[in-house]
């Protein structure tokens, strides 16, 4: 896949992870970083299942997974804690 592709899927990935997670996206810049970083971590999260992922929307699907733990291991250390 070229570099093209994989800048449009971490920035979709990245966008759909932060609906989920959050609500709302963080911008372009912020997407893109959180896709791409979620995919690597999807990447090997899938590789340590055994599983195998395919084509485009193979990719979005591993990617959106991985950003959406980064997100959520973010997130358990920038809770404000309440006391």
């Amino acid at each position: 896949m070229g570099i093209v592709w994989s800048i449009i899927i971490g920035i979709l990935a990245g966008f759909i992870a932060g609906k989920i997670m959050k609500g709302s996206g963080f911008g372009l810049l912020l997407n893109l970083v959180v896709g791409v970083v979620g995919g690597v971590l999807g990447g090997w999260i899938f590789t340590l299942l055994g599983l195998d992922i395919n084509g485009i929307i193979g990719t979005l699907v591993m990617s959106t997974i991985g950003a959406v733990v980064l997100l959520w291991i973010i997130s358990l250390f920038t809770k404000k804690k309440t006391e």
